[in-house]
């Protein structure tokens, strides 16, 4: 009988099938978990301990609600679900603009748009920003950075503090790995900067580190083929892309595992801004500040595991991230930030405690000329309160209102039904329109054509 079997065509196509199936299953595998469990206790005394590694994952152009932890209907997520499951996810985040170097620069300040000076292409971060990546060094981190993104390359401010800044060599592109985006891209893909990031733990990984990652496949529409799970138009490719970068940050999660460092490892996964599919008329981001492109995870993962998820549900940003960390820490903080630490939310949340009263409103912007030097500029910015959220044009003077209690996609206008808040919402933006940079605002970057053309690459229309 067993030769008959061996013997047989489809017993060898039974097991080919098994074998490719168990293949990609394997790909996708979210690893076995070692961590004891931890609580509120662990969590204050993080302060304290003197062993601990912070590793910051920046997912470029990942929008809240297509991953599985944040209530989305599809699979694309499972590592990142699996950072979410036993740590603290917020729920409600906000990023401070569409366009990277904008956010980015509001993300490492802790300060708004306005304040930081970076508003348009040829601006960087000023010198005189203190920034977190100083503070962890002179705390004993070593600071080591990969980023594939040239808005955040260190001609604009981006590498202060960091020993190493570093991009990352492309490697080979496997033949089923495929690039959508209609606008091109940069070479390589993320798995070129975990396997940077995995060299660097081999180099350093007795040491006390601060590794930051800037993923950049799911800006690109970069998908597995053989293992996409979705369908061919690009907001399902856009999924797809998603599941790709998940099995690739999960590659390094297994090597953190391994090496024994989880338990020592504070892992923080966030984004710069998120994508529109047409929700007001228009695909991709940097153009304008609706909820679709600045609504973006932010997610804690300690180096223990908490009994159950914890949710953070209050309004939150991405200039409070910074102050929330090295509050964590207990390391200094950023000078006299916009954002402030959600430390206390966190906690109450933690321990199953009411949430403290705390401001809920927050603040997006984007110049809508921001890569045209010749043009004027056209300020646009969000100001979220509460359950309203204003989009206000300083320049024409028109503003939309919207009620995201009961209008998330903010589809239904609703200024003429609501004068009042409109009003005050209206006089909020304009104030903050008013403000002025926080520093000194450096020297615009003189770009030359090679680097013009690899921001092209990524999809900017920038002159």
């Amino acid at each position: 009988m067993w030769s008959r079997l061996f013997a047989s065509r489809s017993f060898y196509l039974v097991a080919a099938v098994s074998m490719i199936a168990a293949a990609i299953a394997l790909q996708f595998e979210v690893r076995e978990d070692p961590r004891a469990l931890g609580g509120a206790e662990q969590i204050e005394r993080l302060r304290e301990r003197e062993d601990l590694n912070l590793l910051f994952v920046l997912i470029d152009t990942l929008r809240a609600d297509r991953l599985s932890c944040y209530g989305y209907e599809r699979a694309t997520s499972p590592n990142i679900d699996a950072l979410a499951t036993e740590g603290v996810r917020f729920a409600h985040q906000t990023s401070q603009s569409s366009w990277t170097k904008c956010s980015m620069a509001s993300l490492w300040t802790g300060l708004y748009p306005v304040s930081t000076g970076v508003t348009r292409s040829p601006q960087s971060v000023s010198l005189e920003a203190h920034m977190p990546a100083e503070i962890l060094r002179d705390a004993g981190f070593r600071t080591f950075a990969i980023w594939r993104n040239g808005w955040i390359s260190p001609s604009f401010g981006f590498s202060q503090g960091f020993e190493v800044y570093h991009s990352p060599r492309a490697g080979r592109v496997p033949p089923a790995v495929h690039r959508e985006k209609p606008t091109g891209g940069v070479s390589g893909t993320d798995q070129d900067t975990v396997n940077s990031a995995i060299e660097f733990l081999r180099s350093h990984e007795d040491e006390r580190w601060f590794l930051y990652l800037h993923l950049m496949d799911v800006h690109q529409y970069v998908y597995d083929k053989d293992t996409a799970l979705f369908g061919t138009s690009y907001s399902d490719i856009y999924d797809n892309s998603i599941r790709w970068v998940d099995r690739v940050l999960g590659s390094l999660l297994r090597d953190i595992d391994a090496r024994g460092l989880r338990d020592k490892t504070l892992i923080v996964l966030a984004a710069d801004h998120g994508e529109a599919f047409g929700e007001h008329g228009r695909e991709g981001h940097a153009r304008d500040v609706y909820g679709e492109v600045t609504t973006t995870p932010f997610i804690l993962s300690f180096p223990f595991r908490l009994k159950e998820s914890v949710v953070v549900e209050g309004a939150t940003e991405n200039v409070d991230l910074w102050p929330t960390l090295l509050d964590l820490l207990g390391l200094p903080g950023l000078e006299a930030p916009d954002g402030r630490s959600r430390l206390p939310e966190l906690m109450a949340a933690v321990r199953g405690e009411p949430a403290p009263p705390s401001d809920t409103s927050n603040f997006a912007y984007i110049d809508q000329s921001w890569g045209r030097s010749k043009q004027a500029p056209r300020p646009m910015v969000a100001v979220g309160d509460g359950r309203y959220r204003l989009l206000h044009r300083a320049v024409s003077g028109r503003g939309e209102l919207y009620d995201r209690s009961v209008d998330a996609l903010e589809a239904v206008d609703i200024s003429e039904e609501e004068p009042e808040i409109f009003a005050r919402l209206t006089e909020r933006a304009r104030d903050y329109l008013d403000r002025t940079p926080a520093w000194e605002v450096s020297p615009d970057v003189e770009l030359g054509e090679s680097e013009l053309e690899q921001l092209r690459a990524l999809g900017y229309d920038v002159q």
